[in-house]
């Protein structure tokens, strides 16, 4: 099969499932064509495809040529017209020829196109071609890399030709220039045209700069790692730009450089991804900082591990619905030629769709495919509500899972949490669980308020969805978003920090300090909980359910105590619907000051309801002492409600 074969399946079969460009290329293993060649080829093919097409149909090549496809087409007169070495056949080949018998003819409809653009030189066209083909609103992000270099260095060698701006709407829009932009936010980040291919510098190649989005630089710089801090945990790190971006700024904290003792630990499970932070460490000069645990999963590395012991920073950025991405290298639309004889359009390829969508009345009501994208840059389709909200649970669950993890790390401090997705379900709804679970009362941990943020995020002014944080304006106020085609040029992204502080640690922190899961009395704690920390409990009863049994604490003889009946004025007693205990106008149970629950008693003659803690309740019934021992030796003891 021909380089133009391949490359015309791939377009075909790409752009109707939607992906990534790139990805689709690279990692077909049937191709047997140079892959650098055919992805070269497809992509330069869908960005001339308007102005290719215009030549094919103006020249009228589908009619003469009956056996061309329209993509085939478009591959083949890209390479007759605009490319150095011409249609790579031979020049016996069917193909090379149908296409170069028509040479004169398309070479002037080239000429017509370029006149109706107003492009004095072909490469002038091209120029056009190349603006109009970068993603509108969207710059390149460059971090200057300070453990190689510095701001103003690069602005002498690398940008030294750029003109520089005061805004960054002026860079985002497309039009030829070398711009350069200066990002008040983050420092030592800076956008430039989307026209100019930086990856061809000697600044990149060495690793003096790295291209990373803006809202990618959020999670380290909200970390702020300091020499006080310890050592830092990236979660999952690969690719590793925000691995090296730790690495920088944790560097540049150091009072003493020269005897530097901090690292940062960097864990990837994937062995494929793990390669690749592996490069990238050592291309960003940070592999004398950063400790890396190629084929390591974070959620298995036990906190109390004595290797850890000195981690006070750790940051999470895990699997998510990658719903923010903005894909550079997803599949363009491709315009396809219509053949004149039939007279009707072919339908366009474009690859930000994320299936193919019919033309006719009958698909027009048919619902969207969403894409979600994975570690990899592939796109997961969903094509239904249900679908969606089952993908976004197991991500979520997966994600409050790490982040839970993270609040263990004894010697922990600060966590910065981030996704880059839109969704609530990942963001919002993570924090708030995970601020509500039992290891973070018991440690102590909290939201990062606002106004102790780094100077930079503290005055970004997109902050978090005040209906999904429960209306808490406190948490909105401190997580930080950003959303892609909103004018500031970045991708959608959400970050949020957590500081840990001991003084608001619970009384089940300092029973945790003697050894995690034990109680009071220093032995292994007897109860069930679930993911989040909290006891698991028995609907009906309320009573905590036993590790020893899987069953729940059964309730004393003595303490099945009815309640009196609503109708007899409360003289008789009926059976207890609600449970024995108080409730409040809330329904939730109400607790003495050791948190122990009020139970429902029988009336008395004078006052009603009496209410008494449950610990008590055994003696003011009079319970005997050897009762008490026989229960015991029954059951394990019950200790109370301490979640």
């Amino acid at each position: 099969m021909s380089l133009y074969h391949e490359a015309a399946d791939i377009l075909s079969e790409a752009a109707g499932g939607g992906g990534n460009l790139k990805s689709k290329v690279f990692s077909n293993k049937t191709l047997k064509s140079p892959v650098a060649q055919v992805y070269a080829l497809a992509l330069e093919t869908c960005k001339w495809s308007p102005v290719l097409k215009e030549i094919i149909e103006k020249a009228d090549l589908l009619r003469l040529e009956r056996k061309l496809t329209p993509v085939l087409s478009l591959l083949l007169v890209h390479d007759l017209l605009l490319a150095k070495g011409g249609i790579s056949l031979p020049t016996s080949h069917g193909l090379r020829a149908s296409v170069e018998r028509h040479r004169a003819r398309l070479s002037s409809e080239l000429a017509r196109a370029r006149i109706r653009r107003h492009a004095p030189t072909v490469e002038l066209l091209r120029s056009q071609v190349d603006a109009q083909a970068q993603q509108a609103g969207y710059p390149r992000w460059v971090r200057i890399n300070t453990l190689v270099t510095c701001l103003e260095d690069q602005l002498d060698t690398t940008f030294a030709h750029f003109e520089r701006v005061l805004n960054i709407k002026a860079v985002i829009v497309p039009n030829g220039e070398k711009l350069i932009y200066i990002d008040p936010h983050i420092p030592n980040l800076v956008a430039a045209s989307p026209n100019v291919d930086l990856t061809k510098t000697e600044a990149y190649a060495s690793g003096a700069i790295i291209l990373q989005d803006k809202a990618s630089c959020f999670p380290a710089y909200l970390l702020d790692p300091g020499s006080e801090d310890g050592d830092v945990l990236d979660a999952c790190a690969a690719p590793g730009n925000k691995t090296t971006h730790l690495a920088a700024i944790l560097y540049q904290h150091h009072p003493d450089p020269m005897h530097f003792d901090q690292a940062v630990i960097a864990c990837e499970k994937d062995r494929t991804r793990a390669g690749t932070l592996d490069k990238m460490v050592k291309k960003a000069a940070a592999d004398q900082i950063c400790k890396l645990l190629l084929g390591q999963d974070f959620l298995k590395i036990d906190p109390n591990d004595p290797r850890y012991r000195n981690v006070g920073a750790l940051l999470l950025d895990p699997s998510c619905s990658g719903s923010g991405i903005v894909g550079r290298d997803c599949i363009p639309t491709i315009h396809l030629p219509r053949d004149s004889i039939e007279g009707n359009p072919q339908p366009k390829l474009d690859g930000s769709k994320k299936r193919k969508r019919e033309t006719n009345e009958e698909e027009e009501g048919q619902q969207e495919s969403r894409a979600l994208v994975d570690d990899d840059g592939g796109m997961i389709l969903v094509g239904s509500d249900p679908e969606l909200e089952e993908r976004l649970g197991a991500l979520s669950s997966f994600q409050l899972m790490l982040l839970l993890h993270a609040f263990k790390f004894p010697s922990a401090k600060k966590i910065t949490y981030s996704t880059c997705s839109i969704y609530a379900e990942e963001n919002e709804k993570v924090v708030g669980r995970a601020l509500q679970s039992h290891v973070a009362r018991a440690r102590g941990w909290k939201i990062l308020a606002r106004k102790d943020q780094v100077r930079g995020l503290r005055e970004w002014p997109i902050r978090g969805e005040l209906a999904s944080c429960d209306s808490n304006e406190g948490i909105a106020d401190a997580v930080i978003r950003s959303y892609k085609d909103d004018g500031r040029g970045v991708m959608g992204f959400f970050v949020a920090g957590f500081v840990r502080d001991d003084k608001a640690a619970s009384l089940v922190e300092r029973e945790d300090r003697r050894g995690d899961g034990a109680s009071r009395d220093g032995k292994e704690e007897p109860y069930v909980r679930d993911e989040s920390g909290m006891v698991v409990r028995d609907p009906s009863t309320g009573m905590p359910v036993l590790k020893r049994t899987g069953k729940p604490v059964p309730l004393p003889e003595e303490i099945h105590i009815r309640a009196p009946s609503a109708n007899a004025g409360g003289g008789g007693e009926d059976s207890d619907d609600d449970g024995p205990y108080v409730k409040d106008e809330n329904g939730m149970i109400v607790r003495d000051d050791e948190g122990m629950p009020f139970l429902r008693r029988k009336p008395s003659t004078s006052t009603g309801l009496l209410l008494g803690p449950l610990e008590t309740v055994a003696e003011e019934e009079g319970v005997e002492a050897g009762e008490e021992e026989e229960e015991e030796e029954e059951e394990e003891e019950w200790e109370g409600f301490d979640d």
